[in-house]
């Protein structure tokens, strides 16, 4: 079934439609939210576009149009007797949290609801197409949004990402009610609502996180190091995401051929003419740096995403234990495993290696409902790691990886 026909959506522009938009929302219980940001067209992310839909009326709000002030909509957003529906919320909430300074209550994420009653593709297009028969157009997900005036694309597409979260919010909690599951949603989603946002700030380290940086000698990894931060540096003036000033293909060969001059500066495969007359003499200068600083012989270490950053050896066993006990346990369960058990609660258990009931439900981080349903089988995978620790069969620390 094809996307059926809709009333065209209610374009907020100025302050008057704000007023109206306020008017409404404050007579609502359920209102479905999403956002649309340019982070493919700028290094400085904004938020470009906010949609909502309440009963049958769906509304675009342009936040970059004179005379549109979103402080009013952060009130709904707080406002724990209306239920926000978001799918997929985590980046909104984080992007509005950054932008805006909002605060979130009582929010109802579809995703979360459709993964934890074990849809293996839990994307919007495809839950919705499996409750409702409808195919959504997903061509413009990486449209420039802050662009104007939108096109009728754009409004088409931008309006169908909430007009259907309301029935499906409705569909989804009766089914979660049946199977028992709605304290799993409730958990992921307090959790969502309680992330902090902060600035993201840039690392030239993580030059080590290119695809192909294990590949370079130590004289082409230092080349690589500075020519990642000058494009860090390049992206920020200009306000342009890195990957649209030079991208990792080009990073990575002018690391390996470090040309001296312009004219071979020019002969490196994607560094067109106009990069050359831009910030040549800069890349030069960065390569030059980097002969200054001699070969880079040890990469270095980054943050790990995991879960075990700051664990000890021993800790990570264990955590590896609980992250196998998980993937089985999510499997059974029909679970998506993250909102079985996400993985800072694996952590934190990995370091406080609860022996008891009391131990284990003060775990920051640990709900009652999981503590209810798998209190018992954690228990007893601390326990037999305990055993196996005063066995002698786990290392306290091996002596190649020394806890940091």
């Amino acid at each position: 079934m094809t996307t059926p026909t809709l009333d065209p959506p209610i374009l907020i522009e100025d302050g008057r439609g704000m007023g109206r938009l306020i008017e409404d929302l404050r007579e609502q219980k359920e209102v479905a939210v999403d956002t649309e940001a340019d982070s493919f067209y700028s290094y400085h992310e904004k938020v470009c576009l906010v949609q909502i839909t309440v009963e049958e009326r769906d509304y675009l709000v342009d936040p970059l149009a004179p005379g549109v002030d979103l402080a009013p909509l952060g009130e709904v957003l707080a406002d724990p007797d209306t239920v926000k529906v978001f799918h997929d919320s985590e980046y909104d909430v984080l992007l509005m949290k950054r932008v805006y300074g909002f605060r979130f209550a009582n929010l109802f994420d579809t995703r979360v609801a459709a993964a934890t009653l074990g849809t293996q593709s839990p994307g919007l297009a495809s839950v919705i197409e499996a409750q409702f028969g409808v195919q959504l157009d997903k061509s413009q997900q990486r449209s420039n949004w802050s662009k104007r005036p939108l096109t009728e694309q754009q409004i088409r597409y931008a309006r169908l990402d909430t007009h259907y979260l309301l029935p499906l919010m409705r569909a989804l909690r009766t089914q979660l009610e049946e199977r028992g599951r709605m304290m799993v949603l409730e958990s992921e989603c307090r959790r969502l609502e309680a992330l902090e946002s902060v600035e993201p700030a840039f690392r030239p380290d993580d030059f080590v996180r290119v695809k192909g940086v294990r590949t370079l000698t130590p004289v082409e990894r230092q080349a690589l190091r500075e020519l990642f931060a000058l494009r860090d540096t390049l992206a920020r003036e200009s306000n342009a995401p890195p990957f649209r000033v030079m991208n990792n293909q080009v990073l990575l060969e002018l690391a390996r051929r470090r040309p001296r001059n312009e004219k071979r500066l020019g002969a490196v495969h994607g560094f067109s003419p106009r990069m050359v007359r831009r910030f040549g003499d800069q890349v030069l200068a960065a390569l030059e740096r980097a002969r200054e600083l001699g070969p880079l012989r040890k990469l270095p270490s980054l943050p790990k995403r995991d879960g075990t950053e700051g664990l000890a050896e021993v800790e990570v066993e264990l955590f590896d234990r609980l992250k196998r006990w998980r993937k089985r346990a999510s499997e059974t369960q029909g679970i998506e495993s993250s909102y079985l058990l996400n993985r800072h609660v694996m952590s934190r258990l990995a370091q406080v290696r609860p022996q008891d009931e009391s131990a284990l439900a003060g775990t920051e981080g640990l709900c009652p409902w999981q503590l209810e349903m798998f209190g018992e089988e954690l228990l007893e995978i601390v326990a037999d790691f305990e055993r196996d620790v005063a066995a002698g069969a786990i290392p306290r620390e091996r002596p190649w990886r020394r806890r940091r």
